[in-house]
């Protein structure tokens, strides 16, 4: 078994980016429920532990707590932010609301060298975000760094290994704060780092094969990277016993069925099952506007077309989805912790609660980069695994308003025409994902020197590590003017295109 370093989540929606930076660093991380007892956490044998931070204040009646024995186990204990106060109140310091308190960029200046800040430096470059601080320390711990705002900005109890850091060393505006973690693992805790994908694979085919036995498998592939990686890491263990079933639901992009037919059958051949639903899906959104129900909706037509696919073919115990980290914690709070629900997606929040089907989700603990990776590991074709993200409901999300024959033949073209564009620009390979939105307004134009009302379309890219986090694309001027002019050109019913400018957060990547 590889070590592992836990993080108890407090709420913080970067719960899964301190997982994801101590994985880069090459140590198994997994996210568990803030309230894990010390009995249920000593059994899985932590190599260190880290407490996220959370929107709740710990100066509350009722906030998120821990189980103080988890502070004795003699394992390395690192609060961030709201961890940071948490520790801090229950072992005996003191805290208040903040007469002014730090949002967005600070400096920090050490004040003791060594375990956490080994090799930083005096003074580093921060991001805060917090209204809560702590005035005086618990027995035992020294300030180790300071702000002009905040006298305490980290702590330490250097024998008991313990620490705390009011900034959040996770995120990319803490621009050493992967440094910092290291040193938490390396330099504190004593981590060796020996978690890498090549093992990750064994563990996973072993865990696939215990859990499916002589079972057959159906796995829902839309196409995408997440669901083809899915695929081929549950072909690697049970062979014919899965099948892949592509559903052309008429949401999907221009071409995507023969390039997914070409894909499966000749260059990754799989045991390929390809459904035509179109019109039941069109059908069941006829009328249908709201965002969630439009998700639901389609998730519920997958789950009654994998029924029959699974009846057609004998009978299958086991479903199996390309689930990933973000998908969980945007639709529900990961693993029970107390952060906010985003919005459901299909293949999480979707799910009916009476499934026949028991799950097989064998990518729910990776970010999408870590499964691009795992693709390459199992032979993907690189046209597949560089592919950019599509949402499993399709194009049901880009399409603001009902979702109908008329709507979707618009979009595809629109679609086709960002796609064509985008892969001539230089910058692609540094864009996460671009795509085409039908907007449900009209608007007024001309064209042919007559009076048009007609469509708008909305562009949208964005540049990402990992989905978590966005931040729209600086596409040049000509390039857009040439996809502008190539829709309004060549897609009947649209008269105006728009550019997409917001980040995630405070916007999501999806319109819907």
């Amino acid at each position: 078994m590889h070590e592992l370093v836990t993080v108890l989540d407090y709420g913080s929606q970067y719960a899964q980016l301190i997982a994801r930076r101590v994985r880069e660093c090459g140590v198994y991380c997994e996210i568990l429920p803030h309230d894990i007892t010390c009995e249920n956490l000593a059994e899985r044998s932590p190599k260190a532990i880290i407490l996220s931070g959370g929107p709740a204040s710990v100066l509350k009646k009722g906030h998120p707590d821990i189980d103080p024995g988890i502070l004795d186990m003699g394992i390395p204990v690192l609060g961030i932010c709201y961890g940071m106060q948490l520790v801090a109140k229950v072992l005996g310091g003191s805290l208040e609301r903040g007469r002014s308190g730090e949002y967005g960029p600070a400096t920090i200046d050490i004040d003791i060298d060594g375990a956490l800040f080994s090799g930083i430096g005096g003074g580093i470059d921060v991001w805060m975000s917090h209204g809560d601080q702590v005035i005086t320390v618990p027995e035992g711990f020294s300030v180790i760094a300071h702000t002009r705002v905040c006298p305490i900005a980290a702590m330490g109890d250097l024998k008991r290994n313990i620490f705390g850091v009011q900034f959040h060393p996770e995120v990319v505006h803490t621009p050493l704060g992967k440094e910092i973690i290291k040193n938490y693992l390396f330099t504190v805790a004593h981590c060796s780092g020996d978690w890498n994908m090549a093992g990750f694979i064994e563990e996973s085919i072993r865990a696939i094969r215990e859990r499916v036995g002589r079972s057959r498998v159906i796995c829902g592939l839309s196409g995408g990277v997440d669901s083809a990686v899915a695929a081929a890491l549950i072909n690697s263990a049970i062979g014919d016993q899965m099948t892949a079933i592509f559903v052309d639901n008429g949401l999907l992009r221009a071409g995507e069925v023969e390039e997914i037919r070409r894909i499966f059958t000749e260059q990754y051949p799989l045991n390929l099952d390809i459904v035509d639903a179109r019109q039941i899906f069109l059908s069941n959104l006829k009328g249908i506007t709201e965002p969630e129900e439009k998700r639901k909706r389609i998730g519920n037509t997958f789950i009654d077309i994998f029924y029959t696919e699974a009846d057609r073919i004998g009978g299958a115990d086991f479903l199996a989805q390309g689930t990933l980290y973000p998908d969980i914690i945007e639709s529900r709070s990961a693993k029970g912790g107390p952060s906010a629900t985003i919005k459901s997606h299909h293949n999480v929040g979707g799910l009916p609660k009476d499934l026949k089907f028991d799950l097989v989700e064998p990518l729910k603990e990776l970010f999408k980069d870590e499964v691009r990776v795992l693709g390459r590991e199992l032979g993907l074709p690189e046209i597949l695994i560089n592919r950019q993200p599509f949402p499993g409901p399709g194009l049901g999300v880009r399409i603001l308003g009902e979702v109908n024959e008329h709507n979707v033949a618009i979009l595809q073209e629109a679609d086709l025409r960002v796609q064509e564009e985008i892969r001539k620009y230089d910058g692609y390979d540094d864009i996460w994902q671009s795509f085409a939105v039908l907007l449900p307004v009209k608007s007024v134009g001309v064209m042919g020197d007559e009076r048009t009302y007609a469509n708008v379309i909305a562009i949208r890219a964005v540049s990402s590590l990992d989905g978590m986090t966005a931040d729209w694309v600086k596409i040049p001027y000509e390039v857009l003017a040439k996809i502008s002019t190539r829709i309004i050109n060549e897609v009947a019913g649209v008269n105006r295109v728009v550019y997409d400018i917001s980040s995630k957060p405070p916007s999501t990547i999806e319109w819907e």
